[in-house]
């Protein structure tokens, strides 16, 4: 009995040692109970014959900072978290495995196009997009109401949103149409509507006159009543003033769902794109993404990508949907059933969705090349408040803008 019994053991003993374990790293705070979760309910029991377990690990506080000290120290996971808005610097630094000999590209061209060119870095892929989001158009049904203004749709214009914004604000003494904040991450959706590109074909940054058009219709809002600076509103993001019924209107992306629930569970709300520039007919927008990308220092590369297919695969972006989660990066979802349910979320979802598609017009990732994108984003941020508050003229804050960003953009 003894001697079976020990036999067992070593077999038990050799079916653990055989185990390859994965390591991910990634966002503390919620991402951790649900990432673990996924990996628990759908990725292990995926890779189970096969020998592979994930394990994930988040991250609390600078994710960005643990992430580089861990590559500098050798202790990084196999897989990580990348965010696109400092994802180039570090693709382009050698720490990141391409993927393309793990993938075929048949694989590849079932995620949203715009968010694998999101990490694609001179024809490498460096991650696979994990989740998404774009902005869209929140308003509130009954401020609408009580003003009397026919809702947002996503045939408005500039002109007729701003109209609208001004209708309300009219009426409702109280309430901003928008609450308006000094951030390119949103005044740069309509910069981009107009043709404007943050970097021109020499690889500058170039204030040009389709910048100026977005800049001083953005920064009229205010002057004309359209709108009130978040600042003055006592908030710092247009979804906490929207949230507050301090304004009647906010542009945020599907983020905003998870806080409204908590923040005002009965307020009537719908969603809708982002409105047409009336001289290009297009609308603009950015994709925020992250994504899974492989360490190329893992000595767990082949069982790496193993578990990132599972991570980013139907079953797992189902999982994810189906929770109300975020959104799946993978194209055929488009047309999931869950994004035609009823209910503020969902639509709230569904537009999001669709931001990242043709119907969003001129959508680019939220990233600025090589550069550090706050760094990048300063000078067009302080121009955008000094004339928001008064400080400046357009003329003297775009001029002042150009020369910070001719120092920085070399």
């Amino acid at each position: 009995m003894k001697k079976i019994l020990v036999t067992l053991a070593l077999a038990m003993l050799g079916l653990a040692s055989a185990q390859t374990v994965v390591k991910l790293q990634g966002f503390g705070g919620n991402d951790t109970a649900i990432i673990s979760s996924l990996v628990r309910e759908i990725v292990n029991p995926a890779l189970e014959k096969e020998g592979i377990r994930a394990e994930y690990q988040g991250i609390e506080g600078d994710y960005r900072a643990a992430l580089l000290n861990a590559l500098s120290a050798g202790t990084a996971a196999d897989l990580f978290y990348v965010d696109i808005f400092w994802s180039e610097p570090l693709f382009a630094s050698g720490r990141v495995e391409p993927l393309n000999k793990y993938f075929t590209p048949q694989e590849l061209a079932v995620f949203n196009r715009n968010l694998l060119n999101a990490f694609t870095l001179r024809g490498n892929v460096y991650g696979l997009p994990k989740d998404f989001n774009t902005l869209a158009v929140q308003f509130n049904k009954d401020l609408f109401d009580e003003a009397k203004v026919p809702y947002l749709n996503q045939t408005d214009t500039w002109e007729t949103f701003k109209d609208k914004l001004k209708r309300i604000q009219a009426a409702l003494k109280d309430v901003a149409g928008l609450c308006v904040v000094a951030d390119h991450a949103r005044f740069g959706a309509f910069a981009y509507a107009t043709g404007w590109r943050p970097f021109n074909a020499q690889g500058r940054t170039v204030l040009d006159a389709n910048f100026r058009r977005a800049f001083e219709w953005y920064t009229s809002l205010v002057k004309d009543g359209a709108g009130k600076y978040a600042q003055d509103l006592g908030e710092g993001w247009t979804g906490g003033c929207f949230g507050a019924e301090k304004a009647a209107v906010a542009i945020e992306g599907a983020w905003i769902g998870g806080f409204l629930r908590d923040k005002a569970p009965n307020m009537r709300y719908g969603t809708t794109l982002i409105p047409l520039d009336p001289v290009t007919k297009q609308r603009g927008n950015f994709i925020f993404t992250v994504s899974w990308s492989m360490n190329a220092a893992s000595k767990n590369k082949e069982a790496a990508a193993k578990v990132l297919r599972a991570l980013t695969s139907p079953e797992a972006q189902n999982w994810i949907l189906s929770r109300g989660l975020a959104l799946p990066s993978r194209s055929a979802l488009a047309n999931s059933p869950i994004f035609q349910r009823p209910g503020k979320e969902n639509e709230l979802n569904r537009v999001v969705f669709q931001g990242s598609t043709g119907v969003g017009g001129a959508v680019l990732p939220f990233k600025f090349g090589a550069l550090d994108g706050g760094n990048w984003m300063r000078p067009i941020n302080e121009a955008l408040q000094a004339v928001i508050t008064g400080k400046k003229s357009v003329d003297q804050a775009i001029a002042d803008a150009q020369a910070e960003l001719n120092r920085i953009v070399r």
